[in-house]
């Protein structure tokens, strides 16, 4: 059985999630695998997720393959930089992808991938802005269903603006960022009793009384809080949607960024005129955005 059925895969650190797509642009099927690190285990993961697709759908060919993933984003020669929480320096995963499985593959940063699946899935239109935290922050922008990127592919990379209050480094170089009070990585360097994923339990040790969790969600949610507003004074979008591993965190990170875009819209009429207090939503649990983009960034 052929058809024009296309691949999407989202790989990150710890997981690579592969979709085959159909021809009415509908999930047909699943697979997630362990990303094993280095450019062959990187390579060796998706190449696998490829044949599971393609066993598990009985097609036996795709259109294309669409790979979002975090790092700096050559589009043209599918090449991806430092990826350094995969353990890529530089990697051709464009080329070298597409020679082992025989299908046309293209590449996207997994930020932009996640904001055009989003807007898909949930069925947005006009300017959608994405806002993804996760281990760093950046949002993707969607206008009319086309990304925007920008020249350098660096567009939505709001994390590193340098508007934080408490001056911490970032090792992009600068210090203040955003991505250093709100974000994954945040959580892992002031939160060092959270393990290697303290978003698992950031909340239940802020009840219990955990002083530096508290703060930590605290910093989290006036973070998120700052980026809608960003997002909106800049775009003034028609959609607002949070998304990345910290969503997770549910209700009270939601209602957490409600309440404080509420406070900034009291003390400001011009702010209360833009109601980003009730323009934001969260992308569901278990939404494959990021590969269902990916796939329809390939074409």
């Amino acid at each position: 059985m052929t058809s024009p059925a296309r691949i999407g895969m989202d790989i990150g650190g710890t997981k690579t999630e592969a979709i085959a797509l159909d021809e009415l642009g509908r999930v047909e099927a699943t697979v997630t695998r362990p990303t094993v690190s280095g450019a062959e285990g990187v390579l060796s993961t998706a190449e696998a997720a490829v044949a599971e697709l393609a066993e598990r759908t009985g097609r036996t060919g795709f259109a294309s393959i669409g790979v979002g993933l975090p790092g700096q984003i050559d589009r043209r020669s599918g090449e991806v930089r430092n990826a350094y929480n995969m353990g890529i320096d530089s990697l051709a995963i464009g080329p070298e992808l597409g020679r082992r499985t025989g299908i046309p593959v293209s590449i996207d940063n997994d930020v932009t991938a996640a904001a055009i699946g989003a807007a898909h899935l949930m069925e947005l239109g006009g300017t959608v802005a994405y806002l993804n935290l996760g281990t760093g922050v950046a949002s993707g922008i969607i206008v009319d269903g086309a990304p925007l990127r920008g020249k350098l592919g660096m567009a939505g990379e709001i994390g590193h603006l340098p508007i934080g209050r408490l001056g911490r480094p970032c090792p992009c170089g600068q210090t203040g960022c955003l991505e250093t009070e709100a974000s994954g990585s945040a959580l892992k360097a002031y939160w060092p009793a959270g393990g290697e994923h303290p978003g698992r339990t950031l909340l239940t040790a802020a009840a219990s009384g955990d002083r530096d969790a508290r703060r930590c969600f605290e910093l989290l949610v006036q973070g998120a809080a700052s980026a809608i507003r960003l997002l909106g004074l800049s775009l003034d979008p028609d959609s607002l949607v949070i998304g990345g591993g910290l969503r997770l965190l549910g209700a009270p990170l939601r209602d957490g960024i409600r309440d404080e875009l509420a406070r900034w819209e009291a003390e400001s009429p011009f702010l209360a005129a833009l109601e980003l207090s009730r323009r934001f939503q969260l992308l569901p649990e278990g939404s494959p955005a990021a590969a269902v983009g990916a796939a329809l960034a390939a074409g």
